[in-house]
C-alpha cells in the first residue's frame, strides 16, 4: 500500500512536469514569439511575483540545466507517468535511478545560488531579504525532494529492487 502511493506521488510528479517544461521552463530558450502570450505573461508574473529572475534572465549555466530538461528529461516525462500510474513496473528503476541523481544533482547550485547569490535589484529583481529566498527556495525544492525520494525508493524497496526469477536462475546455473 505504501509503494502505491509513492507510484502516485510519482505519477502526479512526472505527469505535472510535463506542461511545466512546455510552457514555462522552456520559455527561457526558445524566443518568446513561439508562446503565446497568456503564457509570457504567466512566467512574468511567476517571476516577479516570487523573485525569480532565472526565468527572465537565465544564466548560461541555468539555461544548461533546461537544456538537459528539454533533451533529456522531457522524453522520459510520459514514460515515467505511465510506468509509475500502472504501477510495478520494475524496468523503470534503473531510469529512474538514472533521472533522480541527474536532477538532484542539478538542484544543488540552482539552490545553493537562491540562497547565497547577491542578486541584483533589476531589471529582473530576485530574493534580497531570508523571506524571499526561503520562498523561491520553496519553489524549487520539491524538484530536489521528490527525486532524492524516487532514488531512495528505486533503491531500498523490494518493489523495485528484488532480483527477478530469471536472474536468480542465471545465477544458479552459473555457479554449477
Amino acid at each position: 500500500m505504501a509503494i502505491r502511493i509513492l507510484e502516485i506521488i510519482f505519477f502526479l510528479y512526472f505527469a505535472s512536469h510535463i506542461p511545466i517544461t512546455l510552457f514555462i521552463d522552456l520559455q527561457a530558450l526558445l524566443p518568446g514569439h513561439v508562446f503565446p502570450q497568456p503564457l509570457r505573461d504567466l512566467l512574468k508574473w511567476y517571476a516577479a511575483e516570487f523573485k525569480d529572475p532565472m526565468m527572465m534572465d537565465p544564466p548560461h549555466w541555468f539555461k544548461s540545466f533546461i537544456y538537459c530538461e528539454a533533451v533529456l528529461q522531457m522524453p522520459f516525462f510520459p514514460v515515467a507517468a505511465y510506468a509509475f500510474l500502472k504501477g510495478g513496473c520494475k524496468w523503470i528503476r534503473t531510469p529512474a535511478i538514472v533521472y533522480s541523481a541527474h536532477v538532484a544533482t542539478t538542484l544543488v547550485p540552482i539552490l545553493g545560488h537562491i540562497l547565497f547569490y547577491q542578486f541584483p535589484v533589476g531589471p529582473h529583481p530576485g530574493p534580497q531579504t531570508l523571506q524571499e529566498r526561503m520562498l523561491l527556495v520553496s519553489i524549487y525544492a520539491p524538484y530536489l525532494l521528490v527525486p532524492l525520494l524516487l532514488l531512495f525508493t528505486m533503491l531500498l524497496s523490494s518493489t523495485y529492487n528484488s532480483p527477478s526469477k530469471s536472474g536468480n536462475t542465471s545465477a544458479k546455473k552459473k555457479k554449477k
